[in-house]
């Protein structure tokens, strides 16, 4: 199956009568609150712009499927930057302005409770996207990120080969802030905690940030010593990059694997720099978040656009209606097959003059 760290879906009732009423009246700037709010606008809340699939995939994806569904809709979209208390008030402001469904992708989702709840109290559908925040949510849209980590082992260990059983491995997790980097950690180790040797050195990255990806690799060579390293898990692309720069420093060549399918993660996988990546289609998640949003909007349920019901991490909040997307992993082997078949980049974009010859060994024209 295929799939990219980017793609997504989302339900309720209590207010479907209120917004049934509004679903015809367009909101204006000073219009009174207590007549239902703004029917026509989503509010689109992303959480950083270091990884750069947010701003290439998610949000035109989902603003365009918005767009389609309900051609008269405004989005409302802001970019917290990694920002908690700017996202609080990203998120305070689309409340204040009416907007009546927030698509919500949480910097620190411990946080978000007390703003969910302020939201559901006020008749505002939040729609989780890609992570899982806390609070009384309409509907969830994500990965099953424990089998992405078990996916990312996996791809590990095939990358070791017979040299697994006797492998020194550093993990470089995700941000403590994701709720989905505990999950990949989780999957991961359940995998590379019977496979290989040891986890020799494991540090977890705040705010995903490739810079401190790359100062914790080169603290890891410094412990273990340039012979003392065999492979490399890194949570995302991005940080694999990092990782795969401090390894260069000191001249040490081992499997190194990512996720995301970024575009210099996938040149890196061509060039041999790289061994793996996890590939998310963030289309079809994306695309389900935003008829979530658009059917909440009009007061519909969205029983059909979820599959299951999960519950909150700190378990305060139950059954929450959710669509969870699988994925893969792929080799160099695999990105004619996914990546360009998907047109997630243009070969153009991929086999520039640097990657001409890589792009020809593996049938990418």
């Amino acid at each position: 199956m295929n799939a990219m760290t980017r793609r997504v879906v989302i339900g309720t009732a209590a207010v479907s009568m209120a917004l049934a009423m509004t679903a015809c009246g367009k909101a204006g700037d000073g219009e009174d609150k207590s007549s239902g709010g703004d029917s026509k606008t989503i509010g689109l809340l992303l959480p950083e712009n270091k990884t750069t699939r947010y701003e290439t995939f998610d949000r035109p994806i989902m603003e365009a499927k918005i767009k389609e569904l309900c051609s008269d809709c405004e989005i409302k979209y802001n970019n917290a930057a990694q920002d908690i208390e700017n996202q609080k008030k990203q998120f305070d402001a689309l409340i204040t302005q009416g907007v009546k469904v927030i698509i919500l992708d949480a910097v620190d989702y411990k946080s978000t409770k007390s703003w969910v709840e302020r939201a559901d109290k006020q008749g505002v559908k939040v729609v989780a996207y890609d992570r899982l925040a806390e609070g009384p949510l309409a509907a969830y849209v994500s990965y099953d990120n424990e089998k992405i980590g078990r996916l990312q082992g996996g791809a590990m260990v095939k990358a070791l080969g017979a040299k697994a059983k006797d492998a020194n491995v550093v993990m470089i997790n995700g941000s403590p802030t994701d709720p989905n980097a505990p999950f990949f950690k989780k999957g991961a180790h359940s995998v590379l905690d019977k496979k290989v040797k040891k986890i020799a050195y494991e540090q977890d990255i705040p705010d995903w940030s490739p810079d401190e990806a790359n100062k914790k690799m080169s603290s890891a060579i410094d412990k273990l010593g340039k012979d003392g390293i065999q492979g490399v898990y890194a949570a995302n692309d991005g940080m694999a990059g990092g990782v795969i720069t401090a390894l260069k420093q000191r001249g040490i060549k081992v499997p190194v694997g990512g996720q995301d399918a970024e575009l210099a993660g996938v040149q890196r996988l061509l060039s041999g720099d790289q061994d793996y990546t996890i590939y998310k289609e963030i289309k079809p998640e994306a695309e389900t978040t935003a008829e979530i949003a658009v059917a909440l909007l009009k007061g519909k349920a969205v029983d059909a656009l979820t599959d299951r019901k999960v519950d909150s991490l700190s378990g305060d909040f139950k059954g929450i209606p959710a669509k969870l997307y699988d994925a893969q992993a792929i080799t160099k082997n695999e990105v004619a097959d996914t990546i360009v078949k998907d047109k997630v980049y243009k070969v153009s974009e991929i086999c520039t003059a640097q990657y001409k010859k890589a792009c020809d060994e593996v049938g990418i024209k």
